[in-house]
């Protein structure tokens, strides 16, 4: 029987320099060598496994990293900066100059943005898809094309990729096969359907209380010695590394990530479903039978973990998606913000805040709709209370009894 991603993680143990069940915080920014010749070797890439610099590696960091590769069941893992960090370096490492890139269209805003705006003054290419519709992503494959890149819950519209469908294109076209897992970690491991790449933006529920920014890169050795490389590592040598304390803090989270995915799902389950019961229209949660893609989600899931903390609700139009958002934080329900994966409810209108970047034709063509309300349901609180505090709140926006 295969181990669940979180008893994985739980198997990694690194213990401080005096026995501690937790590992030190090792922030030096340069390491000694008693041979000299020795660091030659590390910059010639003759000899591997020793601190150099911690824009190459740091002792924390690499403690982080292993577990991350853990959860995704990949042999090797790197911490940067953020998760734009991880998106960026990644596939700029994978292209090696210009190239085409195959991207769902319902991704999160910054990452359109980077791929509209930046990485054309590079030479790269992106053509956007419908990312459940297979046969347009493979219509998009041309001579060029390198890479594909999909979210496995799309950001913010909560569509559900078919990565092993896409992983059969990747390997068709020999392509590489990149995914973007921050909304489901746990939840989902991409290696196991074929990617070849996962990143993260740690910031969101590996933080759990919004007070890090970082990212991570899991995927195999070979890549991961990469990105480090001194001479041609985009991570090494464009520095979005990690920082050793927000490293420590991530390890010291992640042993109690799978209890709180497990919160996060059950909480969002639960208002979910007493919408819908309430007859209200426009809630979409992968957990709900009536999402387009929830055989898809099912089959692709890891028992224990649920269908993940994020709703998205449609009000219509923006004036009552604020409106709405306004009464909810009154009320104590949640908190008007970005981002997500907090141990208290978020609340954002898409259109206009995360996804704004992307211009409004193209929010028309994915079904971006500017009355789109953002949930990331949090953990903390009596479900049925804070259900009944949402349903005060709509009644009263919605005028309806």
């Amino acid at each position: 029987m295969k181990n669940s991603p979180g008893q994985r993680m739980r198997d990694i143990q690194h213990f401080g320099e005096e026995g501690g069940v937790t590992p030190v915080i090792d922030h030096a920014a340069t390491s000694t060598f008693l041979n000299p010749g020795e660091m030659e070797q590390v910059f010639t890439g003759e000899k591997e496994g020793c601190y150099l610099y911690s824009r190459h590696s740091n002792p924390t960091v690499n403690a982080f990293a292993q577990k991350v590769a853990a959860m995704e069941d990949m042999p090797a893992a790197f911490g940067v900066a953020s998760g734009m960090a991880a998106i960026s370096a990644s596939l700029l490492q994978i292209l090696d100059g210009p190239g085409h890139i195959v991207c769902s269209n319902t991704v999160y805003g910054g990452t359109w943005a980077l791929f509209k705006n930046i990485f054309p003054k590079l030479g790269i290419q992106v053509s956007f898809v419908d990312p459940v519709d297979i046969k347009a992503w493979e219509n998009a494959i041309r001579p060029e094309t390198k890479v594909l890149y999909t979210e496995t819950l799309s950001n913010p519209l909560l569509a559900v990729a078919d990565l092993g469908a896409l992983a059969k294109l990747k390997k068709n076209h020999h392509l590489k096969f990149v995914v973007d897992n921050t909304f489901t970690p746990l939840l989902i491991t991409p290696a196991h359907w074929g990617a070849d790449v996962v990143v993260h933006s740690c910031t969101k529920y590996m933080s759990g209380a919004s007070d890090l920014v970082g990212g991570a890169i899991a995927a195999d050795l070979d890549f991961i010695n990469q990105l480090k490389d001194v001479n041609n590592g985009f991570v090494m040598l464009q520095g979005p590394v990690m920082d050793a304390r927000v490293a420590y803090e991530l390890y010291s989270r992640l042993d109690h990530l799978p209890v709180r995915m497990q919160g996060h799902s059950r909480s969002a389950e639960f208002l979910a479903t007493k919408l819908i019961e309430q007859g209200i229209s426009g809630v979409v949660y992968p957990g709900l039978q009536g999402h387009p893609q929830y055989e898809l989600i099912a089959k692709q899931l890891n028992p224990g973990y649920g269908y993940g903390g994020m709703i998205t609700l449609d009000l219509d139009s923006r004036d009552r998606a604020v409106e709405l958002a306004q009464k909810l934080q009154e009320q104590k329900f949640g908190l008007f913000a970005v981002s997500l994966g907090f141990t208290r409810t978020l609340m954002s209108c898409p259109a206009s805040s995360t996804s704004s970047e992307i211009p409004v034709e193209e929010q028309e063509k994915m079904g971006l709709k500017s009355g789109l309300l953002r949930l990331s349901i949090g953990l903390i609180g009596d479900d049925q209370l804070m259900t009944e505090r949402f349903l005060k709140c709509y009644r009263e926006v919605m005028k309806v009894n």
